[in-house]
């Protein structure tokens, strides 16, 4: 990813989504990729300009909630829908390549920020990606891919960890947990089980998930032509769920679906962290499913609060669990906040913070965690080991 800052006064070349006078711009240049499948360039053009231009705006900290509509590479019609602090003002094309069945696209984007950002997209949210659940066991029976759950949660680990944005995932795909309860209209999930994954992989937020289908459906080739090997499509169709691992809020869930071509043969035993996977149609739908998921994830997480607990107390002195990886950094104050629960009418509990007039300005500052000390020197009082620290509003 390329960035450059210039001023652009003139209109656009190749495309134009609007012209505007000079101010400071932000020139990004980014290339998505692709895979072509069944020869269909076209559809894999498209794909890897979504690619490149969704890449541009995740780095340059705008919030991506919808796509431009795509056809035959060409942006034809503007759909595109930024949340905050972004606008794309000009896109050029600088080079298209081929390799194999692998598509790649560079493109020059030229973007406005928009003047009130989100302070808490500057800091780093960490969030645990989990093993996700089979629903259907038996569904996995063609090809013996019982550990699809634990390859594709792996997968996904990877995606989030190459990707250039603020969401930084940790493992902790390789522990199976029990997620039904978390999918169910009633929410009756466990509150400790969230408590004890954001604690043991020190992320202030977890994402759930379970696999739904993956079901083949009728075989493609002629069934009179006995000499063809046996070719089907198979789904995948996969629930996602993310919570804050201190105040076990439901903060976002989705849904997503699709096909793939299954190349093997019923009786074939097919490893599913293998290359052969990992390189038919099937694996490349779940490859593109969770790059969309991280970009997804980027624009749900953006604007969520970085918040750490206290680790240690002594004195006028805190341990906190948030540091560098977090963007924390030297001098900055935070506040303090006890956390509890407020039951409605119908008993259900509400998470609650309540502030304290406690402020600490961090002194030493470690990769995951941190010293701070109280601004006044003084002892700090009804201060606890779990309590809540956040960066002061002031301070940003």
């Amino acid at each position: 990813m390329k960035k450059l800052l210039t001023c652009v006064v003139t209109a656009a070349t190749w495309l134009a989504l609007s012209v505007s006078p000079c101010v400071n711009a932000q020139w990004f240049e980014s290339t998505g990729h692709a895979s072509i499948k069944n020869n269909d360039i076209a559809k894999a053009k498209s794909v890897a300009i979504k690619d490149a231009i969704t890449q541009a705006l995740v780095f340059s900290g705008a919030r991506v909630s919808s796509m431009q509509t795509l056809v035959d590479g060409v942006l034809t019609q503007d759909q595109l829908k930024i949340n905050s602090h972004g606008e794309i003002q000009k896109i050029e094309m600088i080079s298209e390549d081929r390799h194999g069945d692998q598509f790649a696209i560079t493109l020059r984007l030229d973007i406005f920020p928009e003047q009130e950002q989100c302070p808490a997209s500057n800091f780093n949210k960490f969030v645990a990606i989990t093993q996700t659940q089979l629903k259907h066991r038996e569904q996995a029976r063609m090809g013996q891919i019982f550990d699809i759950n634990k390859a594709t949660s792996e997968n996904l680990y990877n995606t989030l960890n190459e990707s250039p944005i603020s969401t930084r995932p940790t493992a902790y795909f390789n522990y199976p947990i029990r997620v039904s309860e978390f999918f169910t209209q009633q929410y009756d999930y466990s509150n400790a089980l969230l408590e004890e994954i954001a604690s043991r992989s020190n992320s202030q937020y977890v994402l759930l998930s379970q696999i739904v289908d993956i079901s083949n459906s009728d075989k493609l080739n002629n069934s009179y032509a006995f000499w063809q090997d046996e070719t089907y499509k198979r789904a995948y169709n996969v629930d996602f769920v993310l919570f804050d691992g201190i105040t076990y809020e439901r903060l976002w869930q989705k849904n997503y679906r699709g096909q793939g071509i299954w190349p093997f043969e019923k009786t074939d035993l097919i490893d599913v962290y293998s290359e052969k996977f990992w390189g038919s149609d099937y694996g490349q739908t779940i490859v593109d499913i969770n790059q969309t998921l991280s970009y997804d994830l980027q624009a749900a997480m953006a604007c969520l609060e970085t918040q750490g607990k206290i680790l240690h107390i002594e004195n006028d002195k805190l341990i906190i669990n948030l540091g560098k990886a977090h963007g924390l950094e030297k001098g900055q104050i935070l506040n303090i906040a006890h956390h509890n629960y407020l039951t409605d009418a119908a008993g259900n509990k509400m998470p609650n913070f309540i502030i304290t007039l406690n402020q600490v300005q961090v002194e030493q500052v470690y990769q995951q965690s941190a010293v701070t000390m109280s601004v006044d020197k003084q002892p700090l009082p009804n201060i606890q080991i779990n309590d809540i620290v956040e960066l002061a509003k002031q301070s940003l």
